[in-house]
């Protein structure tokens, strides 16, 4: 057994110290802590520097009572203070490791009997005690300051002793001793004098302030330099600034401080005096700025490539060079104002220079004249120097349109002599009562007399420049063309918008900025609106036909642009920047294909000219008897619901027919479907009669469209080689529908099916068209030439919207019919038509009555158009 309680004893009396210490800590550290805090205060104010400025016997006091104070808090604690013993460490060690029954004084007890039983018995029980002190614990020691201290005020006294040294800084020792050393019947000594002084050279050159050393020296710096010192502390009167001869007062902050400033444009001896004492002493030499060097590094002249100017130069500033700029000055008019031309200076070296300008002046007025140029450049210090001048003649474009040769003509001249306005007038008199000169364009046309009258009424010096800009865009309109002009107007405008939205991205717009974006979404509408009108015109005059079809109105129509720039409009009106960027999107989209789609616009010439256009004619008259047949069918379906609302209404009168004594309503008339007037009587006979009537003869109409379709499939199939699938499954559904009318029966659905099918065989026409010819899909639906013509196409539009309408549950006004879901809306989503619908449906009447007019076409064709015209 001696042999296992070594170990455990071992570990037992290792446990026993450790406890101990513990305990002793537990014990020691709360009663030093009053000790520790009268030192920390006394710290605290040392380092703070209230001992310097207390009295003599006041510090004597605070140093005795803090004496005091420390001595008391380090006798009353400690004065019961017993070092723990081992029974205590036991307790502490059981305590710890949680062992119950006290098991470390059962190894200090013995047996009192030496009976043998009692010794094996109580051998059995100190085992099982060494068999629980394997793991023995002491635990950490646990002062109980918390419940000590529960304001923490420890915590602040050590926060206040960090901070009170951070404050003494170097003089903590000093400032710690001092206060254990009171001073009686002395004074103070006053702070020494401090002197700080600095130059700051100009920004321009980018040097560092340079600090002065207080004992003086020489230095030289930059002309321009500010010189500033600062003086604090000492005895004396107010201190003065010597420069030179000169001598100035430093200015007074408060009792103790002073300062001064003074700019150093020439070299200077600098001295601080103060009491009649030279307190320091500066001799400045100044660095004087040179104007900056400016030359030309090769002879200027014409680019390479287009109507730019080649100007090649070079600068240099011994500090650095702050900007540049060529000026071109007129041979013949040395007096009038320069031409500037900015150079942009870049590269990490500032004080030299070098690049080529080439700038594009063949658009200024002094094109082709001799200029005289020179570079000039400028420093930080705003001084300029000067290159040699070199003369040159400015690029000009050359121009082959005759009018635009002498409008270019004209602005030299005026360049030359800017008074001679007379000359010009009657130059421009004479373009202008020439107008087959110019093509009849009534844009040049106004150009030329708005700059007649401007030269002539006009008296400022501004008016020759103002005419003068207007011949240049005079001159490249004929030039160039209307398209490029409106193309770039366009394209600016786009920019535009772009630039405020970009802002409105950046900064919540506010009302302005709403009506910011709202007049750039009005001159994109206009920008667009011009653009297309100068394809078209320039389209007509390539094509050399006045009907031609334009490229951009098949892609975008006037409806099309409305939409979406009202809703641009609206959305910047709104603030809704998100959806105004992505109708722009959309619309610069379809712009972009409008510019893809002028190629493509192009008539390909040559022997088959004709006979292409005489092709096209041939499927546009084809693709408008479609539209006919769609809007034939929509009448037919129109009757049909006519027949059975009186259907529905006489079943409705049989089954609340009046009685005797009883007033019947009023009778009422209606139509028949040849437009003949048919009185209602109320006779079952008559009643069932009329339906069945109607029936056949929409059924004898059908048959015949029918005919006509399988004709006009054939013919189609004979110009383009193949027949749209969606014209026969129309020819099946109009079969359906003739059987159905031929038994009496409702043929609504089918003729609704034969509607869609051939508004879907239009759109496959026009596809078929486009691959063949090149035509757009949106001329072929509503634009053609001769028996197509504008009159018949808007005629086929306008059946074909009544027919979608009526394939939508919708009568031909637009109201929603009895049988058609939310019919019980009383008519709230009733449009009226506007100007255009009526302009369109006046075109219709009179191509309808041209047509009729023409009596070799067939009985059946006119017989139609003859009820078409009853319905005007």
């Amino acid at each position: 057994m001696s042999g296992a309680r070594d170990p455990v004893a071992r570990r037992l009396q290792r446990g026993r110290r450790l406890a101990r210490l513990a305990l002793g800590w537990e014990a020691f550290w709360p009663r030093l802590w009053p000790a520790l805090g009268v030192a920390g205060a006394f710290a605290a104010a040392a380092w703070a520097g209230l001992f310097l400025v207390l009295p003599g016997w006041l510090h004597a006091a605070l140093l005795a009572l803090s004496a005091a104070s420390l001595l008391a808090a380090l006798i009353r604690p400690f004065r019961d203070f017993r070092w723990p013993g081992e029974s205590a460490a036991d307790r502490r060690i059981e305590s710890a490791s949680g062992l119950r029954h006290r098991p470390i004084s059962t190894l200090r007890d013995h047996a009192v009997s030496a009976d043998p039983d009692t010794l094996a018995l109580w051998q059995a029980h100190q085992r099982r005690a060494l068999a629980g002190l394997r793991r023995l614990r002491v635990g950490g020691p646990r002062p109980g300051m918390a419940a000590r201290d529960p304001r923490a005020l420890r915590a602040g006294l050590i926060l206040t002793v960090f901070v009170a040294l951070v404050m003494a800084g170097g003089e903590a020792g000093e400032r710690l001793r001092r206060a254990f050393q009171p001073e009686f019947g002395t004074v103070a000594a006053a702070p020494a004098a401090r002197l700080e002084a600095w130059v700051t050279p100009p920004s321009y050159t980018g040097a560092a302030p340079v600090f002065l050393d207080a004992a003086g020296g020489s230095l030289s710096v930059p002309q321009g330099s500010r010189l500033q010192l600062s003086l604090s502390g000492g005895t004396g009167g107010v201190p003065e600034l010597g420069f030179d001869e000169m001598r100035e007062p430093l200015r007074t902050l408060d009792a103790g401080s002073f300062t001064a400033e003074r700019r150093l444009d020439h070299g200077a001896r600098v001295v601080l005096r103060r009491d009649g004492r030279d307190l320091a002493a500066w001799n400045f030499s100044v660095q004087a700025d040179q104007p900056p060097l400016a030359a030309f590094t090769e002879p200027p002249g014409r680019a390479p490539r287009g109507h730019a100017t080649r100007l090649p130069w070079r600068t240099e500033d011994d500090w650095g060079v702050a900007g540049a700029r060529a000026e071109l000055r007129l041979a013949p008019r040395p007096g009038a104002a320069p031409l500037v031309v900015e150079l942009p200076l870049s590269g990490g070296n500032r004080r030299q220079f070098r690049g080529v300008a080439q700038p594009d002046l063949s658009a200024h007025p002094w094109a082709g004249l001799p200029v005289r140029a020179r570079i000039m450049a400028r420093d930080g210090a705003g001084q300029e120097g000067a290159s040699d001048s070199v003369e040159l003649t400015l690029p000009e474009r050359s121009f082959n349109h005759p009018v635009a040769q002498r409008l270019a003509g004209l602005r030299k001249s005026l360049s030359l002599d800017p008074l001679a306005r007379e000359g010009a007038r009657r130059e421009l008199d004479d373009l202008s009562s020439r107008p087959d000169a110019f093509e009849n364009d009534l844009a040049t046309f106004l150009g030329l007399r708005v700059a007649r009258f401007r030269l002539q009424r006009d008296r400022r010096p501004e008016a020759v420049e103002e005419a003068q800009a207007l011949m240049w865009e005079m001159a490249v309109a004929l030039e160039e063309g209307r398209t490029d002009r409106t193309a770039k107007a366009l394209a600016a405008a786009r920019e535009a918008l772009r630039e405020a939205l970009s802002e409105a991205e950046r900064t919540p717009p506010d009302a302005e900025g709403r009506a910011e974006l709202e007049r750039r979404v009005q001159e994109l509408r206009e920008a667009v609106q011009q653009h297309l009108e100068a394809l078209a015109e320039r389209l007509r005059q390539e094509n050399a036909e006045p009907t031609a079809p334009e490229a951009g109105q098949r892609l975008m129509d006037q409806r099309e642009l409305n939409r979406r720039t009202q809703e641009m409009e609206q959305a910047a009106r709104e603030g809704r920047t998100d959806q105004l960027e992505q109708e722009l999107a959309e619309l610069e989209q379809m712009l972009d294909a409008l510019q893809n789609g002028r190629v493509t616009a192009r008539p390909e010439g040559g022997r088959n000219s004709s006979q292409r256009q005489q092709q096209q004619q041939r499927g546009q008259q084809q693709m408008s008897a479609v539209q006919d047949m769609v809007q034939r069918e929509g009448q037919m379906l129109d009757r049909a619901h006519q027949r059975a609302e009186e259907q529905a209404r006489h079943r409705a009168g049989e089954a609340g027919r009046p009685q005797q004594g009883q007033r019947q309503p009023p009778q009422r008339s209606s139509r028949d479907p040849a437009g003949g007037q048919q009185s209602q009587q109320g006779q079952p006979g008559q009643q069932a009669e009329q339906p069945s009537g109607g029936a056949q003869q929409d059924a004898r109409q059908q048959r015949a469209l029918r005919r006509a379709l399988g004709e006009l499939m054939q013919q189609f199939g004979d110009l383009t080689g193949e027949v749209p699938e969606a014209l026969g499954r129309a020819d099946q559904a109009m079969r359906r529908a003739e059987e159905s009318l031929s038994r009496g029966g409702n043929a609504t659905q089918h003729q609704q099916e034969a509607i869609r099918e051939l508004q879907e065989g239009g759109r496959q026409m026009a596809q078929s068209m486009q691959r063949q010819f090149g035509q757009g899909e949106g001329q072929g639906e509503g634009e053609g030439d001769g028996e197509g013509g504008p009159g018949q196409a808007q005629g086929g539009s306008e059946g074909q919207d009544r027919a979608r309408r009526q394939a939508q549950g919708r009568d031909p006004l637009g109201r929603p019919t009895r049988d058609s879901p939310g019919a019980n809306d009383q008519g709230s989503d009733t449009r009226v038509p506007e100007e255009a619908e009526r302009l369109r449906s006046r075109a219709l009447q009179e191509e309808l009555r041209r047509r009729g007019a023409e009596r070799e076409r067939p009985g059946v064709e006119l017989d139609y158009i003859d009820r078409l015209l009853k319905s005007f």
